[in-house]
């Protein structure tokens, strides 16, 4: 049920949440060891003077940080929404696909033996373990004659996840080297990531996001059931992969340029389909808007809690989504 104040119209609703994005992105260009004040960030990056500091500081660290927030958050939701439709599992999230245990498992067993060195690099290999690995546990749980059956998805993907986070473990345990690397990915975070990490990123996030939108409609009958599906004439097998393709693009891409950030993808939808129209076309904008949001919130709080210290965004978007999905749970007991 919606409150009073919030808009029936969901064509509203989007703008609304498009103005607090862009407001709380500007926000977040002000924040920092330094402050600087919203005329200035404006004139940075509309009048930007390549000899002011602060018009530096904003578009080669600032401003790569926001945008990396939006594109991961955006990304974890819309992927996180996609597969509760796929498995028909409200629980779901992109960790279901084995995409967070497969990029730090190429990161730790790959990194040291190729001398990884830059940012780029581990993004390449996060990638590359994210997208294996979820291609392997969509293989290995669409594998068989029971083909519908959500739940072998949801066990192949809990299994390969179980054994990849142990072997990764081991390897730590071999070589030490590795850990920092591995707790960098653990933490989860936006910072440090600049202009180059954003381009090698967005055109995936780009394709995640026009695919699944392109598949909206299909997305409508795919959840209302399979039998459905199958009578309207959808090809339901060619649908589920071309959605586990979108689910990889965008969780192993977010992945693999912020690390494990959890309840994003987990959360948001819950919160979308409380607010819109049961249609993907108005959720999936819902949940990519929303996520950006929280993930902007997220971040900005975890800048100004405790400076001049940072919380790393991965535990913030836990300590706000956590209180929210236990409300959820609860509210759903009491309902049953």
């Amino acid at each position: 049920m919606k409150a009073a104040f919030i808009p029936s119209s969901p064509a509203a609703l989007l703008a609304i949440a498009s103005v607090v994005t862009i407001l709380c992105g500007m926000i977040a260009l002000t924040v920092g060891q330094e402050p600087i004040s919203l005329q200035e960030v404006w004139r940075a990056l509309t009048q930007p003077d390549p000899h002011n500091m602060d018009h530096a500081v904003v578009q080669t660290s600032r401003l790569a940080r926001v945008v990396v927030a939006v594109l991961v958050g955006a990304s974890l939701a819309v992927a996180g929404g996609l597969m509760q439709a796929l498995t028909l599992n409200p629980l779901a999230s992109p960790g279901l696909f084995g995409i967070n245990a497969g990029a730090m498992f190429a990161v730790v067993l790959i990194a040291p033996v190729i001398g990884a060195v830059s940012f780029s690099h581990f993004m390449l290999l996060a990638f590359v373990g994210a997208g294996a690995t979820g291609a392997l546990v969509y293989a290995v749980g669409m594998r068989g004659p029971a083909r519908s059956d959500q739940a072998r998805l949801v066990l192949a993907g809990a299994a390969i996840s179980s054994l990849l986070f142990s072997f990764t473990q081991a390897a730590l345990v071999i070589n030490q080297d590795g850990l920092d690397s591995i707790l960098f990915w653990l933490a989860g975070s936006t910072a440090g990531r600049g202009m180059n990490e954003v381009r090698l990123a967005w055109a995936p996030i780009v394709l995640g996001l026009l695919g699944s939108a392109a598949l909206a409609r299909h997305l409508n009958i795919l959840v209302a059931g399979e039998a459905i599906a199958r009578g309207l004439g959808q090809n339901v097998g060619r649908l589920r992969l071309l959605l586990s393709v979108c689910v990889i693009l965008l969780a192993g891409t977010a992945v693999s340029l912020a690390g494990t950030v959890g309840f994003v993808g987990l959360v948001v939808p819950h919160i979308v389909r409380r607010l819109f129209p049961n249609d993907f076309r108005w959720l999936l904008p819902g949940y990519a808007l929303f996520g950006a949001l929280l993930l902007l919130l997220a971040d900005l709080l975890g800048r100004i809690v405790l400076p001049p210290e940072e919380i790393p965004v991965g535990a913030m978007t836990a300590l706000i989504g956590a209180p929210y999905f236990i409300y959820l749970t609860r509210r759903s007991g009491q309902h049953a």
